[in-house]
């Protein structure tokens, strides 16, 4: 109760500070329509004018599911590909910058939502091996002389406790894209520790106080509903875990911004047609990113769905932004 009555005291101070710099600006920095009072948002779904965005066209919230679904069924045979030729390859350097900000330990559960094909649970599964050696590497350094104290200790810890197990849960919406996950998956060998479910971010089937980390990479701006993806995350997450996004943003610098809109909107379309055969669905990736909250409108997001110590970094100028939260 008490941390319910602190939740809704930092909402309604939040929404009363944005008011006062709306209104002391005169026009407000962020497009509008954005951080709407609650009642305003309630009064648009009571008269039926649920609507949301499909890139920059307007559909029905119904709609932008089943579309975002095709989206991704028709781009997931080539989805990999088209990653590396749509960053240069640089979306690698992001997903490990991910891991290691993120910086597991032997015997956490990781949830990848969204990770349909395994990008993140592998590099996750591979950073905790590491450790695991790291750990046993360090340990017999330690035991090269040890006492017959040392020894019987030793041999009762790992009786008791037994070897510690991670383990990455896959959780994606669309099942071609999970099936593609598990073809890579079965070519790379993965297998312990690895599971994958068909899961809708907004209502996630999973119990809660699940997970130590959930994460989520360029997957959050696809979902209709964010908030209640973000209230998702908190609710699966045990107290102490760790909430982490990677996700398109705005970009800080002035001429890469430029050059960036140009390589966006006029490149990445003619790549997907070329590799993917599928213009169309490259062109609404791109209307997506632009469509998302900049930095700290998101930042703001993940602190109103009670996550505690949000912050962020930008990666490449802004280009890509990595978000984090704690669940107390």
């Amino acid at each position: 109760m008490a941390a319910s009555m602190r939740l809704l005291f930092r909402r309604v101070i939040r929404l009363s500070h944005r008011n006062v710099n709306v209104t002391a600006a005169g026009a407000p920095g962020r497009p509008a329509g954005c951080w709407e009072p609650p009642s305003c948002r309630c009064f648009s779904e009571a008269a039926g004018d649920r609507s949301t965005h499909f890139g920059f066209e307007t559909v029905p919230e119904t709609e932008k599911a089943k579309r975002v679904y095709k989206v991704f069924e028709n781009v997931a045979q080539k989805y990999d590909t088209m990653n590396d030729a749509m960053s240069l390859g640089v979306h690698r350097l992001w997903k490990d910058t991910l891991l290691h900000v993120m910086h597991p330990q032997p015997g956490v559960r990781l949830l990848d939502v969204a990770g349909g094909t395994g990008d993140i649970a592998f590099r996750f599964l591979e950073y905790v091996r590491f450790q695991q050696e790291r750990q046993k590497r360090r340990a017999a350094r330690l035991m090269q002389a040890p006492s017959w104290q040392d020894i019987s200790n030793n041999y009762s810890t790992e009786e008791e406790d037994g070897p510690q197990e991670s383990r990455a849960v896959v959780c994606d919406i669309n099942k071609e894209m999970l099936r593609v996950g598990k073809q890579k998956a079965d070519g790379l060998g993965i297998s312990a520790g690895l599971s994958w479910v068909v899961g809708d971010a907004e209502e996630l089937p999973f119990d809660d106080d699940q997970f130590d980390i959930y994460t989520i990479a360029f997957g959050i701006r696809n979902v209709t509903h964010i908030d209640q993806a973000l209230q998702e995350a908190l609710r699966v997450l045990k107290p102490g875990g760790r909430f982490m996004c990677l996700e398109f943003s705005k970009v800080t610098n002035p001429v890469l911004a430029r050059l960036y809109d140009v390589y966006s909107f006029q490149m990445i379309p003619v790549l997907g047609e070329v590799i993917a055969g599928d213009w169309k669905s490259y062109q609404y990736l791109v209307e997506s990113i632009r469509k998302f909250p900049d930095q700290e409108e998101f930042k703001g997001m993940i602190e109103d769905a009670g996550f505690y110590s949000a912050k962020y970094c930008n990666l490449t100028g802004g280009v890509v932004a990595l978000h984090s939260g704690f669940k107390l």
